[in-house]
């Protein structure tokens, strides 16, 4: 069996406050969304940029309930989900132009939630030839651009949009 290693990762995993609390509970309770990376706020969810994330531009579409699963959210919660996700590739597009996206969930710990007791949907924009091996051979991840730079860039497209 071969093993891809992902030491980029290691920033989340060492994070000591990572216990303390839910991150996707807290942050839209802080009052500060560009600190804390929200561009956009919904009436059941809201888009945050990920914190580690693994292209420029990888949001989060986040329920403000704190439920981890998807069988248990309401049709309301689930359809603004959605539309966020929606609104999410819009803006992606206008702002970076990729060849595709990955849109999904990862419901446990098992299947590789980061924060397993919270649901959230990646949207991550994907580009040709972007999936090399710098990360694994290199020790080292590339990302081109400063979370600030991409939060301006999103903020601004998402909020031309109309919902």
């Amino acid at each position: 069996m071969d093993y891809l290693w992902t030491p980029w990762r290691f920033r989340y995993i060492a994070d000591p406050h990572k216990d303390e609390g839910c991150i996707f509970c807290d942050a839209p309770k802080i009052g500060d969304d560009e600190k804390m990376l929200i561009v956009l706020r919904g009436e059941k969810c809201y888009l945050i940029l990920n914190l580690y994330p693994y292209t420029s531009g990888h949001l989060m579409v986040v329920p403000y309930e704190h439920v981890a699963d998807i069988a248990l959210v309401d049709a309301a919660t689930l359809a603004e989900m959605m539309a966020l996700t929606q609104r999410a590739k819009r803006a992606l597009e206008v702002s970076y132009h990729p060849d595709g996206y990955n849109i999904g969930m990862n419901l446990g710990k098992a299947a590789g939630a980061g924060v397993a007791g919270h649901l959230h949907q990646h949207v991550l924009p994907r580009w040709s030839g972007d999936a090399n091996f710098m990360t694994v051979i290199g020790e080292t991840r590339v990302e081109p651009e400063a979370l600030s730079t991409t939060y301006e860039k999103l903020k601004k497209a998402l909020d031309s949009q109309t919902a």
